[in-house]
Order: structure tokens, then sequence, then C-alpha cells
């Protein structure tokens, strides 16, 4: 079973930092095709901001996303999980969490980030290949 470090491991870092504003934290989204983004002070993680913070918290309560700081309107309750997770651990702890993303820690710090995609993408491989094995060993016997 892989762990959330194997999935890493060709990935660069995407955040944001507290001060910035939604309006510019929405266009790096956007540019970068995600749906969530880590918030960042100084290296140490503070929250996450994912487009249902914009449409609950800037949209539907009619904010300025340009006068609106990041940081009043992210996700702070955070569930995180070790780089040395499993791929089934973490999709355990976010269906335990009701939550679609988490930030990967090592050593206290953040180093990564994952969606639930990120996870039925390398289960649905996992899966594949091991049903091609199955087949060759069945068509071999």
């Amino acid at each position: 079973m892989p762990s959330l470090k194997d999935i890493l491991q060709a990935r660069a870092l995407e955040a944001a930092e507290v001060g910035q504003t939604v309006a510019e934290v929405a266009r790096r989204m956007a540019e970068r095709n995600i749906g969530a983004i880590l918030v960042l002070e100084k290296g140490a993680l503070r929250g996450i901001f994912s487009e249902r913070d914009l449409m609950r918290r800037i949209v539907v309560q009619q904010l300025d996303p340009e006068a609106t700081r990041v940081e009043a309107v992210m996700s702070t309750e955070l569930s995180t999980a070790d780089e040395s997770a499993t791929v089934e651990e973490a999709m355990e702890l976010m269906r335990r969490r009701g939550c679609r993303h988490l930030p990967v820690m090592r050593s206290g710090r953040v180093i990564g980030f994952i969606s639930m995609r990120d996870l039925m993408v390398c289960e649905l491989e996992r899966k594949t290949e091991e049903i091609a094995h199955m087949r060759n060993y069945i068509q071999g016997a």
C-alpha cells in the first residue's frame, strides 16, 4: 500500500499566505485548476481556503473578495496526516472527519496537500494493476 509520501514525490507545494486577499488566492487557484489551497504564515500551516469557503463565506455573505483577507474566511479546523500514512488510512481519516483535503505533515511541518480525488486515483491505479496480474495468472494456469 503506497504512503502519502509516495503520492507527493513529484509535487510542488501550492500555498497562499495569510495576508493575501481572497481575490488573489482565488485567481491563483483558478490558474492552477485546484479547488483548495493551504494557507501559511511564514511556512506554518494556518488554514485551508476552498471553493466551498469562497461560496459560503464570500459570495453568500456578499463580501468584497478584493478587500477580504483570506485568513478571515479560511477553514481553520483542520485534520492532518503524516507523510507515512497509507492511502487507506488517509481515506478513512477523511471519511471520519467529513473532509476532502488533507495537509500532509513531516515532523510538524506541512510538506504537501492531498485530496480525496488524489487518493481515489491512486487506489484505482492499484486495483487496475491487481486485476491485470490476476488475469495474467488465470490465463497462465
